[in-house]
């Protein structure tokens, strides 16, 4: 780990005004990914600005009947919350398989979102990767790419994002609250991650200078929530493929309100042309909707593998929410 200084600001408005005047600051909130990478020399900011302080850490109901998220709320907190639980239960249960109790207690709503790729690529310093250093290249195009992404990627970087939280909150339709010197901005989730293309360091639609201060959800919609999630292991892991689920349930046939993916891209995948297409059994529901979804695939000949699991998952999330009892 390099020096750096550390600064405790202690609220938004001084938050982002060092964030502004501070060449190569970065902010510390729970720490959970930006440490260790700092540990590995891989971010090497010069100055840190703990925003643990600033507020930013409240669950509240909007006018609207949707929710605003605090950038600090823990998502163990934010897992735990009644209303979460009652009206958002996809993203309670995205958030309950993300990390461990530890982990969460720690991340915050802002940190997830933010978190940076886990390609082996992009950890492993002695090899080619640019999104640590642009221009370097990619080595996992033609390395051990078995569990990189299958959609949106490009011959400059073929990296997923690792957040369970982003997907459960794509299939809500989310969106981000930002603050910056020039004042407070909306970003929709779906544009708030971008796909690599040839500039796969710039990760997200924030401006210099800029800090999330809420999530905000639309009103709550019935229906089923699952979140299913395979991952190489049954302990806390990254998903391979991931599924957040809203269906509605009529007897033996269901229909697909929402649904987004997790580990097939550099962003949460949802295609709303999958949405929406009436009821039939599990089966052919989830075939129909995963051949949209993934329509354009360009997987490598090592993870080709996760286009049927992708259609697999969605099939088993579809009989979950079948199954369930509510």
């Amino acid at each position: 780990m390099k020096d750096f200084t550390y600064h405790r600001a202690e609220s938004l408005d001084e938050a982002v005004t060092l964030l502004a005047s501070t060449p190569g600051a970065k902010l510390l909130a729970g720490g959970t990914n930006l440490l260790d990478l700092m540990k590995l020399q891989i971010e090497t900011p010069r100055h840190l600005i703990d925003i643990n302080h600033i507020g930013l850490d409240k669950v509240e109901t909007l006018a609207s009947g949707g929710l605003a998220i605090g950038a600090l709320v823990r998502n163990a907190d934010l897992a735990a919350h009644p209303i979460v639980r009652r009206d958002y239960e996809v993203l309670s249960r995205a958030l309950v398989s993300g990390a461990s109790g530890q982990l969460r207690n720690r991340a915050t709503t802002a940190g997830n979102l933010m978190q940076r790729t886990r390609c082996p690529y992009f950890y492993g310093t002695t090899k080619a990767c640019n999104k640590r250093l642009p221009g370097s290249g990619c080595d996992a195009i033609d390395g051990f790419s078995t569990n990189l992404a299958v959609l949106g990627a490009s011959s400059s970087c073929i990296a997923t994002h690792s957040s369970d939280m982003a997907v459960a909150l794509r299939a809500l339709d989310a969106m981000i609250v930002v603050i910056g010197p020039a004042g407070e901005r909306r970003i929709a989730l779906s544009d708030f991650h971008r796909l690599p293309g040839k500039t796969p360091h710039v990760e997200t639609s924030l401006d210099n200078h800029e800090i999330i201060a809420r999530v905000e959800l639309p009103a709550p919609i019935g229906g089923r929530h699952v979140y299913r999630k395979v991952r190489e292991r049954a302990s806390y892991a990254f998903a391979t493929v991931s599924v957040a689920l809203i269906a509605q349930v009529k007897a033996e046939r269901v229909a697909i309100d929402r649904v987004a993916f997790g580990g097939l891209a550099a962003k949460p995948w949802r295609v709303e042309a999958a949405e929406g297409r009436g009821f039939g059994h599990p089966g052919d529901i989830a075939e129909a909707a995963a051949s949209v979804v993934l329509d354009g695939a360009l997987p490598t000949v090592h993870n080709r593998y996760k286009l049927n699991l992708a259609r697999q998952a969605l099939h088993a999330a579809l009989i979950d929410a079948q199954e369930r009892r509510t």
